[in-house]
């Protein structure tokens, strides 16, 4: 038994003494495995390490890049309005008319554009595209998780499955794809407050009521006729199957809206270096100023237009109704907010003495200019009507406080901005055409447009000019018709309006046809100007402070609109009227408040605003012996818009016909009648009532020439 023991004993000890060599034997391999666990655990951690220091450093260099193609995309486009600039010298230097700089600018983007399509390789590839067919909705911004680290996505558009393998790949053409918002937020404004800047508002008030007649009923009547004639267009692109998706009657009338929008700057150009006739300028450019903020305010209550039931594209009269409510509520909201903003500037420029910081003045104008754009597009109106008529009430009103530095500096400030800008968003209409890659070209559409286009220009000029015709004492004869109907060119704001929107496949196919009616506008009918005024027989190398010859019928104050009476006995109290009640209120009262000219507030208020008077009024204007006199002030009443028939002789204000001579004499409101004045009044049957300019009573000395 004791042996027995003793050898379990030792052979629990033997196995025990066997067990730990075996575990002594097995701890360097069991160290050794955890030596290279760790060791494999320490250059998992380095390559992670090198990884995300590899990943830093592409996303530096990617970024580098991207900066280097924004300068060169940036560099470009100065570079094309650099050539465009000493072409346009050029040509002004050998006198050529048949381009004009806006086409210069379509040349040389459509060049560069080439280039970039064809001569530059694809610089980036895509990855494989993720469905997310859990989501039924796109989202403007995108999260993606890729091995723990997260990414930002934006939303660039929708891609038609047929196109998504031609996506372009090239980063440099998408670099010089600039954001719609780019147009519309920092292009447009300069534009078009430099277009109500510098508006000469004696011609332009002088045929106020035709201008509005074309601008407002004539853009209805060009984008209604458009609209219908195109749906008969997409009709019958359907029934040959040349329409590949869906195109609504709204989409046509949508069309319509923003082709109508009509910009004749070649023209006008034109226009302005030869002088030709005064009033076909003012009409013309009259109308392409409101027209811009119609056709933009019109193309925004035909996308509001929301019928009720499944159809959303059927006719409905409660949503016809609400969009024309709209329209009206979004042009007079903007031309409030315009107004308003101009008033504000002219006040503050007027109680402030920022007069003696010329700098500070103009940037405070330029700022306040600015912003009445976005504040109207930021509270959901129309910033191009606000910032239109911002840019007519700053020149009636803060234009008189302002210094001489800064009504030099913001008369040239904006005028070299209206340049620039005109010419990039030129420049870059040439380029869209091969660097856009969502060009949706139809044969039937673009030829179906071009006829469209001068059907509504028809339509919108010679009847209108008839019925106009009708009311004016100086008709809108048949050649000038026939120039209006041929200066409908198309430019920047169709432009503009079109690229704003080109998510569907019929808004592409508007964008693409918009560009070629530019192009042929521009260049064809803005080349044919010259011959055109020559074969239509109008009158250049005009004075533009001259009027038409008068007329010998009696008494007038506006040349251009007012129905003549049956008996030809018509008097200045039945001319124009409105104009000339708006005329002396606001000489006498809005002139006095928001600026330095003007009569004293204590003559033209009651006696019990006494107080109220002496605060508003400026001791400026108690200085001036004179008012103050800015350009164009005078589109009332001015030298030449008079023409009496007194006895046998005729009494005009520009010189005599006859035996007597009638100089006008702008006195203070303060000054007594003279008893030639009661002569010509009594024997005219005006009574008490007075002649008005500015504000003052005109005196007819009658002198004697014999």
């Amino acid at each position: 038994m004791e042996p027995g023991g003793d050898d379990s004993v030792r052979f629990g000890q033997g196995r025990a003494a066997q067990a730990l060599p075996m575990r002594l034997l097995l701890l360097p391999l069991l160290l050794g495995r955890g030596l290279r666990v760790v060791a494999a655990a320490s250059s998992s951690g380095a390559a992670a390490e090198d990884s995300s220091a590899m990943e830093e450093l592409a996303t530096e260099k990617e970024a580098e890049e991207s900066h280097r193609q924004d300068s060169v995309s940036l560099l470009t486009f100065i570079l094309l309005l650099t050539l465009t600039i000493l072409t346009i010298w050029l040509f002004k230097h050998r006198r050529v008319r048949f381009l004009h700089e806006t086409g210069l600018a379509m040349i040389y983007g459509l060049i560069v554009g080439v280039i970039l399509r064809y001569g530059t390789p694809a610089t980036s590839g895509h990855d494989k595209s993720l469905s997310c067919t859990q989501e039924d909705r796109a989202f403007s911004t995108l999260l993606v998780n890729v091995s723990g680290k997260f990414f930002e996505y934006t939303l660039k558009g929708e891609i038609s499955p047929g196109k998504i393998n031609s996506v372009e790949q090239n980063d440099m053409l998408r670099k010089v794809t600039f954001d719609p918002e780019v147009f519309f937020n920092i292009l447009l404004p300069p534009i078009i407050f430099h277009a109500g800047y510098s508006l000469k508002k004696r011609h332009f008030f002088r045929n106020l009521g035709s201008i509005l007649a074309y601008a407002f009923l004539g853009t209805a009547v060009s984008c209604f006729i458009i609209g219908n004639l195109m749906y008969g267009v997409v009709k019958l692109m359907k029934m040959v199957g040349q329409l590949t998706d869906k195109f609504y009657y709204t989409d046509c009338l949508f069309f319509g809206a923003i082709i109508s929008a009509t910009d004749p700057v070649t023209v006008l150009a034109i226009f302005n270096e030869l002088h030709a006739d005064v009033d076909l300028y003012a009409l013309l450019f009259g109308e392409s100023v409101l027209n811009d903020a119609v056709a933009i305010v019109l193309s925004s209550s035909i996308v509001a237009y929301q019928p009720a039931g499944l159809n959303t594209h059927a006719f409905d009269a409660a949503a016809f109704f609400k969009s024309v409510g709209i329209f009206l509520g979004i042009f007079s909201g903007s031309f409030t907010m315009g107004a308003v903003t101009g008033v504000v500037t002219a006040l503050v420029t007027k109680f402030t003495k920022l007069h003696c910081f010329p700098l500070l003045e103009t940037a405070l104008f330029f700022l306040m200019s600015w912003s009445t754009f976005l504040l109207a597009e930021a509270c959901g109106f129309t910033g191009v009507v606000a910032v239109l008529f911002c840019g007519i009430t700053q020149a009636h009103y803060t234009y008189n406080n302002l210094s001489v530095e800064s009504r030099s500096r913001t008369k040239q400030l904006f005028e070299v901005l209206h340049f620039l800008a005109e010419n990039f968003i030129f420049s870059y209409m040439g380029l869209a055409l091969f660097t856009f890659q969502k060009h949706v070209f139809s044969p039937i559409f673009i030829i179906g447009a071009f006829v469209a286009i001068f059907l509504g220009r028809a339509a919108h000029i010679y009847p209108l000019s008839f019925f106009l015709n009708l009311g004016r004492r100086h008709k809108i004869g048949w050649n000038f018709q026939h120039m209006m109907m041929f200066s409908g060119l198309r430019g920047a704001m169709a432009f503009a309006l079109a690229i704003r929107d080109t998510a569907s496949y019929a808004r592409q196919m508007m964008f693409t046809t918009t560009l070629l009616i530019v192009f042929f506008t521009v260049w064809i009918v803005g080349g044919g100007t010259t011959p055109m005024l020559s074969w239509l027989n109008i009158r250049v190398g005009v004075d533009p402070d001259q009027d038409p010859p008068p007329n010998n019928d009696s008494f007038q104050v506006l040349q251009g609109d007012g129905p003549d009476s049956t008996g030809g006995n018509r008097t200045k109290q039945e001319s124009a009227w409105l104009f000339r009640l708006w005329y002396s209120f606001d000489h006498n009262y809005l002139k006095p408040i928001l600026t330095h000219s003007g009569p004293p507030l204590t003559n033209t208020l009651p006696a019990w605003c006494g107080l109220l008077a002496r605060c508003l009024t400026s001791p400026q204007v108690y200085d001036n012996q004179e008012p103050l006199r800015e350009e164009d002030s005078d589109f009332i009443l001015t030298e030449g818009d008079l023409t009496l028939t007194y006895g046998d002789s005729t009494v005009t204000a520009n010189g005599s016909s006859g035996s007597h001579t009638a100089s006008m004499s702008l006195e203070g409101s303060r000054r007594t009648k003279s008893s030639s004045e009661e002569v010509l009044e009594r024997d005219l049957g005006m009574g008490d009532q007075k002649v008005s300019s500015r504000g003052t009573r005109l005196v007819f000395p009658l002198e004697d020439n014999a």
